[in-house]
């Protein structure tokens, strides 16, 4: 009898490891099914997220396709750099009501942007010069803004805990030490005296999880601040949606300003040379918190590899504005740095300075 009981018990345990195993396998399939993943591809943390992200947007947007995610091509690059994407995103961005709490673009921004997956924060950036410049644009117009101010928030809270509490900073060199390379006969100084030349670029962070008037400008001036360490990685058209805004923001015309080699002045304007800059809708307070970021991220635009000739213009443009803005607020440190724009801007457009010097040059005079 105990010899039965037990080949009985020996038939039954195989029975419901199969079972089992039919179980986990249709809900494996079901699961591959919802979110197009092929069952022989190990799916990893990455590619659920990317594949999720995928199937939201394609409920939002007319021009994503699910499809998309059987192509070969990496989905998340897609998203970043196809000109169908953007376009009507922009165009959804736009609308009067974009950025209320309940906007469902919004919404993805900020659950894509909280995937903590690089590629798809990516994409996210992609588009904050739009929504950073709409948000600043619309403050004063007392409209819901919730949706615009929930994505800042998720980019300010991921530069707060990814800074773990450390101000940004470089070591500027102090022209009163002497050189390694030279001997000197003057006494070394203290060493305490080298702390003096550690220049701040960006103050510690403090967890934010509102934002009110006093730290608007810090928190976008932060996100654009994430936004220029990754410009690099940014398609042409997000950074000249960045310039457009720039002009935007400064309210002023920038047209009337002549640039030469030692001065930037105002053209005569029917016999008026002091006529002030028309003043657009759109204008914006301008600290320091956002005019630092600002200058940084136009500086690329001019000087940077990409030697795109629509955005060298529309960041020069976005220089003038600026700088006219600057003289009519009076304001010495944004005078300074627009000025010193102004000025790579000329050498960016000037084609005497497109020259490659490791070139070797090609002549058939031949000199002694």
């Amino acid at each position: 009898m105990s010899e039965d009981g037990s080949s009985s018990e020996e038939t039954n345990t195989p029975t419901t490891s199969v079972s089992q195993d039919t179980s986990t396998a249709e809900t494996t399939a079901i699961t591959t099914s919802a979110f197009n993943i092929h069952p022989e591809t190990p799916s990893s943390s990455s590619s659920f997220n990317t594949h999720l992200a995928v199937q939201s947007l394609s409920s939002i947007l007319t021009t994503v396709s699910p499809s998309l995610l059987s192509q070969d091509q990496d989905p998340a690059f897609y998203l970043l750099h196809n000109p169908d994407i953007s376009s009507q995103v922009s165009s959804l961005l736009h609308l009067p009501d974009s950025g209320a709490g309940d906007n469902n673009l919004c919404r993805w921004f900020y659950d894509t942007f909280q995937s903590s997956e690089p590629q798809l924060q990516l994409v996210v950036l992609r588009f904050l010069p739009i929504i950073a410049g709409l948000y600043l644009s619309r403050v004063a117009l007392k409209k819901p803004l919730a949706g615009f101010e929930a994505v800042l928030l998720a980019i300010y809270a991921h530069e707060t805990t990814s800074r773990a509490g450390q101000a940004v900073t470089v070591n500027v060199p102090d022209l009163s030490y002497p050189s390694i390379y030279h001997e000197s006969k003057r006494p070394a100084k203290d060493n305490d005296a080298a702390d003096l030349n550690l220049a701040v670029i960006s103050p510690s962070l403090e967890p934010h999880g509102t934002v009110r008037s006093t730290r608007r400008a810090r928190i976008v001036g932060v996100a654009l601040e994430l936004y220029y360490s990754k410009i690099s990685l940014m398609p042409v058209g997000s950074k000249i949606d960045f310039c457009e805004f720039c002009k935007v923001w400064s309210g002023q015309e920038g047209h009337e300003l002549q640039d030469d080699e030692d001065s930037v002045e105002f053209q005569e304007n029917q016999g008026n040379a002091d006529k002030e800059s028309v003043i657009k809708e759109g204008r914006i307070a301008l600290p320091w918190e956002l005019l630092q970021p600002i200058s940084r991220i136009l500086g690329h635009c001019l000087l940077g590899p990409t030697r795109d000739e629509e955005l060298i213009g529309s960041a020069s443009a976005a220089c003038r504005s600026l700088y006219s803005r600057s003289l009519h607020d009076i304001n010495p440190h944004a005078i300074l740095a627009t000025r010193s724009l102004l000025r790579l801007s000329k050498m960016a457009l000037d084609p005497k300075n497109n020259v490659d010097h490791t070139e070797i040059p090609m002549s058939d005079v031949i000199s002694l």
